[in-house]
C-alpha cells in the first residue's frame, strides 16, 4: 500500500476494500486507479470490481491467494512488443489464461501548471516504460527526458505529489482528472492505431470441450531438446498438420544462456485432432512443455 503515491491511496483503499467484501468478483489489475489496465479490467469485466495492485507478481499472487476472482495483465503492445517479466511470471504463478482483450492506447503529456497557469518547459517525463517506448519519439522531439513509473496512472499521481511544473507525466487521459493535473498535449503515443493485447488469468482453466464450434486460442510454453535442428523438427508438427501457430517469442531461462524457453500461440485447442498431433510431436522435441490456457478468440489473426 505504501508503494502507492499519496494522491493514489484513497481511491486503492476504498476500491481495495470493497473488493475484499466480494473477492470472486474482483479482478485484479496493476498499477494505480486511472491506469489503462484499469480501464481494460472495466472493459473486459463490466461486472467484476477493479483491484489495484501495485506490481505484476502482486496482481498475479491475489488470484492465486484467493483475493480476486482473476487478473488482468498486459502482455504486449503492438508499438513496443512484450511487457518485461510477463513471459517469466505467467508460468511461474499457476495461473491459466482463460480469456485475452485488446484495447487501442492513447497517451496525454500532463502536468502541474506554472504559477500563471501555463504548461510546460519540461525537463522530464515520468510514466511506465512501455508508454515511454511508446512515445519515445514526441519525447525526443521536444528534449523530454524519459523516467520510469511503476505505472501510468501512478506517474501522474506522483507528478501531483511533487508539484513541479518541469516534470510531466505520460498517462492516460482519466487520470489527469483523478490527480487534478493538466493536459500539455493529447495523443502523444508514436503511432494512431497503438493497441495493447492483454490476457485475463484465473486459478483454474477452461475446459477446451465448453469451447468446441468457436474459434479459440491456446497458449504455451516449451523448451527444446539442445541438439542441432531441435526447434526446426518441433515446429514441423503444425505446419504438416495445418495448425497456424501466431506467436513464437523466446527468452532466456535462468543466467547460464545455455537453455532458451518459447511462448508460443496458437489458433485452435487441444481435443482437435490436428493440435493434438502437433503437440504430440512438440512435445516429442522437448524437455518442458506446458500450456498456459485455451480460451476464445477476442479478435481475428491474419
Amino acid at each position: 500500500m505504501k508503494s502507492f503515491p499519496k494522491p493514489a491511496l484513497a481511491m486503492v483503499e476504498q476500491m481495495q476494500a470493497t473488493a475484499a467484501a466480494a473477492p470472486q468478483r474482483a479482478v485484479a489489475f496493476q498499477g494505480s486507479p486511472g491506469a489503462n489496465s484499469h480501464r481494460a479490467a472495466t472493459e473486459a469485466a463490466a461486472d467484476f470490481l477493479p483491484l489495484p495492485c501495485f506490481s505484476f507478481a502482486d496482481a498475479l499472487d491475489t488470484v492465486t491467494n484467493g483475493g480476486a476472482g482473476c487478473a488482468i495483465i498486459p502482455i504486449e503492445n503492438s508499438q513496443n512488443g512484450r511487457v518485461a517479466d510477463i513471459h517469466f511470471l505467467l508460468p511461474e504463478s499457476g495461473l491459466a489464461i482463460v480469456g485475452e482483450h485488446f484495447m487501442p492506447i492513447t497517451h496525454a503529456l500532463m502536468a502541474v501548471p506554472n504559477a500563471d497557469g501555463s504548461l510546460g518547459p519540461f525537463e522530464a517525463a515520468y510514466s511506465h516504460p512501455q508508454a515511454l517506448g511508446q512515445s519515445r519519439h514526441f519525447l525526443r522531439s521536444r528534449n523530454i527526458v524519459p523516467l520510469s513509473h511503476a505505472d501510468t496512472a501512478g506517474a501522474a499521481a506522483y507528478v501531483a505529489e511533487r508539484g513541479d511544473p518541469s516534470v510531466a507525466a505520460i498517462a492516460p487521459k482519466m487520470a489527469a482528472d483523478l490527480y487534478g493535473l493538466t493536459i500539455a498535449e493529447d495523443k502523444v503515443e508514436d503511432a494512431p492505431d497503438n493497441m495493447t493485447r492483454f490476457v485475463i488469468l484465473a486459478r483454474e482453466p477452461l475446459d477446451p470441450a465448453t469451447l468446441e464450434g468457436q474459434t479459440t486460442m491456446t497458449t504455451f510454453v516449451f523448451e527444446v531438446k539442445n541438439i542441432p535442428a531441435a526447434l526446426y523438427k518441433a515446429m514441423g508438427g503444425f505446419a504438416t498438420n495445418g495448425v497456424n501457430m501466431t506467436k513464437l517469442e523466446s527468452y532466456q531461462k535462468g543466467a547460464s544462456f545455455s537453455a532458451t524457453m518459447f511462448y508460443a500461440d496458437i489458433i485452435g485447442a487441444p481435443g482437435d485432432p490436428a493440435v493434438d498431433r502437433a503437440l504430440e510431436e512438440l512435445a516429442f522435441h522437448c524437455k518442458e512443455l506446458r500450456i498456459l490456457g485455451t480460451y476464445l478468440q477476442a479478435r481475428p489473426r491474419g
